[in-house]
């Protein structure tokens, strides 16, 4: 394992449960509220994540890029989102955790790549789209300190040799949104990071 993704199912876990507790609060009139993903509502967020582990489970078994791109969208919610999340966490996380998953070479759609970066990809997107929903829901909106800074600290490294990156300045921005305004003067960790993935 490459020691810059040491702990990463934990990391994985933390940034689920992060996502879960905002979940846990969103009431029944709120799931049609509009998300700064200017696409999404509130259940569509939600389900872009609940499919996206699941997606990465199916990458692990020899699914293809194909595959993950073509499913992106489909329903995974049914009708109890919250419990549907929840458990695709579990599941992902235990696929994972399987010998070898975190070296194991997956069909990603941005490239190949090993599951410990595939995974570190997902704790990132897990953590910025808290931020969304917290967003979403009027909601408290600071994220886990330790995550952002791990995050921020190794955005290099989680979208190395991937055709787009947030931090690349030339990327298509097909799959992550332009940075947002110029930087500010004393800006936090977290406001550069959100400021980065054009929040």
């Amino acid at each position: 394992m490459s020691y810059r993704f040491v702990g990463i199912i934990d990391r994985y876990l933390l940034s689920g449960s992060e996502f879960t507790r905002r979940l846990c609060a969103v009431r029944p009139e709120q799931w049609t509220a509009p998300t700064p993903c200017a696409e999404w509502d509130v259940r569509h967020l939600v389900n872009h994540m609940t499919r996206g582990n699941l997606n990465y489970i199916s990458l692990l078994d020899g699914g293809s890029a194909a595959d993950f791109l073509r499913l992106r969208d489909e329903d995974a919610l049914g009708g109890d989102p919250v419990d549907a999340y929840t458990r695709s966490v579990r599941e992902c996380a235990a696929a994972f955790r399987r010998p070898g998953a975190l070296q194991q070479i997956l069909d990603y759609p941005l490239g190949p790549v090993t599951g410990e970066q595939a995974l570190a990809v997902r704790t990132t997107d897990a953590t910025i789209h808290t931020w969304d929903l917290a967003r979403a829901l009027n909601a408290p909106e600071e994220l886990d300190p330790g995550l952002v800074a791990w995050i921020e600290d190794h955005l290099t490294e989680i979208y190395a040799g991937l055709a787009e990156s947030p931090v690349s300045p030339d990327t298509t921005h097909r799959f992550f949104a332009a940075p947002g305004a110029p930087p500010l003067a004393g800006e936090a960790r977290q406001a550069r990071l959100l400021r980065l993935m054009g929040r």
